[in-house]
């Protein structure tokens, strides 16, 4: 499986995104492999469409794309809590960080930092130049 960063599937959805071209060609060359994101991940990326009026839009191209929402479990706090006291990274980013653990997963960003963290951690990130 393949944990996927906010900021892959925002540039996927968006067209108008400087890294459109990027998360295009980096989820083409994860096919066929299962990709997945954390609640807080998906939340994060239909923000924008929600205020816009394309939520309904937005989510169902994340269910084409066969993104599977990975739940957080009953320790989730606790984890989130020790993996942002670890790394310093945002929370956002320590979701997609759990959402790897649990899952045992690579991580699909473009964000340096996370992938720093991710690397560190022993996943394999895939996205970055």
């Amino acid at each position: 499986m393949i944990v996927l960063d906010a900021g892959v599937l925002i540039a996927h959805l968006d067209a108008q995104d400087a890294q459109h071209a990027r998360a295009d060609q980096l989820l083409a060359e994860t096919s066929p492999q299962p990709l997945g994101a954390s609640p807080i991940t998906l939340a994060e990326v239909l923000v924008a469409p929600a205020r816009t009026g394309r939520l309904d839009r937005a989510n169902a191209a994340l269910k084409r794309l066969g993104v599977a929402p990975i739940a957080l479990l009953d320790d989730a706090s606790l984890r989130l809590a020790v993996l942002r006291a670890g790394t310093n990274l945002r929370l956002p980013d320590c979701c997609v960080l759990l959402a790897a653990e649990t899952t045992d997963a690579s991580i699909a960003t473009f964000d340096d930092r996370l992938a720093s963290a991710a690397a560190g951690r022993g996943h394999v990130v895939l996205g970055k130049e």
